[in-house]
């Protein structure tokens, strides 16, 4: 199909489809087992509360709902997946419709993304990270809406502090998000264009704040867990003075060959690499502090702190990468010639894909390889041997403890990892290796 002004919005349905499909089918056919973070979102899910050791709740709340829906099978929590990125696609196609004026370079916007590996070979995995995809360009784009008009309505206030609080409530680095749009708000107001504040504004942080509170208080009671774990997978405790030049430097690096297909895709769409920036133009402010500033930030914590910026976590940092470019070069893009630029897409459209069957078919000791049906099969099969209530408990790691949960016909509900008194409240149970389940 060739690309024009007038099939447009069919091309966009059409790709949105097709990457839906095929990132559902692919894993679903090559892994034997949900990948590690999906399980445990099902872990959590089973017991659902207002927040956990790792994360806060939000990731847990999805796929326990379709869990309620679809049971143990694999396919749904793929499509679970990809139903949170192309929602994310069709929230960035239609910002960019608002902001570009021109559907083609909106699309354009949204096909970049396909350069960009979270968007398609991390998909999968049901994440934190996957988790914050929608919330995060749903917070952009009533952000735009806010500040492109004049007048401030009630809806959009509130959507703005509900879809915040939901992406804050999905994993705590949506706050880099969150920081970058208040930082534009404060610029707008105090210093370029009204010079006073509207106190319509607080509507989205009451409504930030009236959300969280149920999780803040679930955070005091349990000791600030998951933010004493946050803290630890950035290897905060064991920084030296080094790490707060190395860290940055990779950081950099790794953000640079992230972006190679990307900058590729781009080589092919522009004519020639002339722009003129001005920071007087309303749009590239907005897309400036919404693409580069939660970068930045992220930058900057690795050089104050010292601390180890983990790649996946970047995931939804680069959403509107591709309205960002397409802003900056659109008077560079001939929409006459696209072949070379909708060739490079289908190559990476198709290789990605293929590339993960391959990865998935040929490598036999990823988590995905677990037999985790298998030893529930076993487990329920010796449990019937010597008891006759169902299992309602299991208690291990994530990983071992709730594969059991998942694959269980009785969907027993993890309680975290084996302790004595635990197991004195269990009337019977069985531990084999590293995990226990039982009935209470």
């Amino acid at each position: 199909m060739l690309l024009n002004k007038n099939n447009t919005h069919k091309f966009f349905y059409i790709f949105l489809i097709v990457h839906l499909c095929l990132w559902t089918l692919v894993p679903t056919l090559t892994n034997g087992n949900l990948p590690l973070d999906t399980i445990e979102a099902l872990a959590w899910g089973g017991n659902l509360d207002w927040g956990f050791n790792k994360h806060p709740p939000v990731s847990a709340f999805f796929p326990e709902f379709f869990y309620q829906i679809f049971g143990p099978q694999d396919w749904a929590y793929y499509l679970l997946s990809q139903l949170f990125v192309v929602t994310a696609f069709v929230v960035v196609f239609k910002f960019a419709e608002e902001l570009l004026k021109n559907k083609t370079l909106s699309l354009i916007s949204v096909l970049l993304l396909e350069g960009i590996y979270f968007y398609n070979f991390t998909t999968p995995e049901f994440n934190v990270n996957v988790c914050q995809l929608p919330f995060w360009s749903l917070c952009v784009y009533y952000s735009w809406k806010l500040f492109d008009k004049q007048t401030i309505n009630f809806k959009d206030c509130f959507l703005l502090g509900a879809f915040a609080a939901i992406g804050f409530l999905s994993k705590y680095l949506f706050i880099y998000l969150l920081i970058a749009i208040d930082l534009l708000f404060f610029y707008i107001i105090f210093f370029k264009k009204y010079k006073k504040f509207n106190f319509k504004y607080l509507i989205s942080l009451e409504v930030f704040i009236v959300l969280l509170v149920p999780h803040l208080i679930w955070l005091t009671n349990n000791d600030y867990i998951t933010v004493t774990y946050g803290l630890s997978r950035a290897g905060l405790e064991s920084s030296s003075l080094l790490d707060h030049i190395t860290y940055p430097l990779i950081f950099l690096g790794k953000q640079i060959g992230i972006l190679i297909p990307f900058f590729i895709m781009t080589f092919f769409l522009i004519k020639k690499f002339k722009f003129k920036i001005s920071l007087k133009d309303k749009k590239l402010l907005f897309l400036i502090f919404i693409n580069l500033v939660p970068i930045g930030l992220m930058f900057l914590t690795a050089m104050l702190t010292g601390s180890k910026i983990r790649t996946m976590w970047m995931t939804p940092f680069y959403l509107f990468f591709g309205v960002l470019v397409v802003h900056i070069f659109q008077a560079q893009i001939d929409l006459k010639k696209l072949n070379g630029f909708i060739s490079v897409f289908l190559i990476l459209f198709i290789f990605s894909p293929f590339a993960y069957a391959y990865i998935s078919i040929t490598k036999n000791d990823k988590r995905t390889d677990y037999p985790g049906k298998e030893i529930a099969i076993k487990i329920e099969y010796f449990w019937k041997q010597n008891y006759t209530l169902p299992i309602n408990v299991v208690l291990g790691d994530e990983w071992h403890a709730g594969n059991l949960s998942y694959h269980l016909n009785s969907r027993p509900i993890w309680e975290g990892l084996i302790t004595k008194d635990k197991l004195n409240s269990l009337s019977e149970f069985i531990c084999i290796d590293n995990v226990c389940v039982g009935n209470r």
